[in-house]
Parts: C-alpha cells; sequence; structure tokens
C-alpha cells in the first residue's frame, strides 16, 4: 500500500499489517498514520490485509446504485476516524468484485462484516450508524 505524505508529497510503501499502526515517512520523518479512512479493496489487498492485520476489520460491502449504501458511508468514513490505530476499514464494491461478496455469501447490501485474526466475528446487513459499527469493533478486540 502506498501512503502519500502531507508535509513532503513523498510515497511510502506500508505493509498491509501496519496499517493501523505509527508510521514516518521516510523522507521528512512526518508521522503518516494510522489510517483513518475507509480504504477500497480489490481481492489482493483484502487478502493481505487479513493475513496481516494485527487488529480488527470492519469491511462494508457496497455498491454506487445502492441508496441505503450511499446513506451508510459517512457512517463508515466516521467510524474509519474514531478507531484509526485500533481498527482498519474497507470498502468493497460488490460490482466490481463479487468474488469477495460471494466468499462472505452477501446477498443485500449494505452488509457489514467484522474479522478477528482472519476469521468473521460478526456480519450484519443494513445501515447503521458509526456508534454500532465501533460497537462491533470494540467487540471484537479493537
Amino acid at each position: 500500500m502506498i501512503l502519500t505524505c502531507s508535509q513532503c508529497g513523498q510515497k511510502n510503501r506500508i505493509g498491509a499489517g501496519a496499517l493501523a499502526a505509527q508510521s514516518r515517512c521516510g523522507q521528512c520523518k512526518a508521522p503518516l498514520g494510522p489510517l483513518s479512512w475507509p480504504l477500497d479493496a480489490d481481492s489482493a489487498l483484502f487478502d493481505a490485509i487479513l493475513q496481516e492485520a494485527r487488529v480488527p476489520v470492519l469491511v462494508d460491502f457496497w455498491a454506487a446504485w445502492c441508496g441505503p449504501c450511499r446513506m451508510a458511508a459517512p457512517e463508515v468514513k466516521r467510524t474509519a476516524e474514531i478507531m484509526a490505530g485500533r481498527a482498519v476499514v474497507l470498502k468493497v464494491d460488490t460490482e466490481r468484485h463479487p468474488e469477495l461478496a460471494a466468499r462472505y455469501r452477501v446477498s443485500s447490501i449494505p452488509n457489514f462484516l467484522v474479522l478477528k485474526d482472519g476469521r468473521v466475528f460478526s456480519q450484519q446487513a443494513g445501515a447503521v450508524r458509526h456508534a454500532e459499527m465501533a460497537r462491533w469493533l470494540e467487540a471484537a478486540g479493537a
């Protein structure tokens, strides 16, 4: 994963397992993390994060045409902000990555999945507020 330093513009490679950790820019040494926004994930990134994550992972399965998904998006973003350093938040577009949706038997969206140590901890369909998502992550050990 490549993160761009907000101070100097340097592109920094960060391992999938370090997304919830505090890291520093290789050039100017400014802080880079932890990740505080939902990360759009394809299959390769999704699998890398699940293999390496040391914190719970919240996955938002969504699609651009889905009204409730669009309504849930700000709540997902807020969850990523408040759980930065304690969890990683991913977004999976079910239109572009149906194989991931099929893997977790996602039949309606939005659909939220909490994974801990690469395994399903909880799953729920339907839009919810960020406080509920944060509770799920805390229950998983965030």
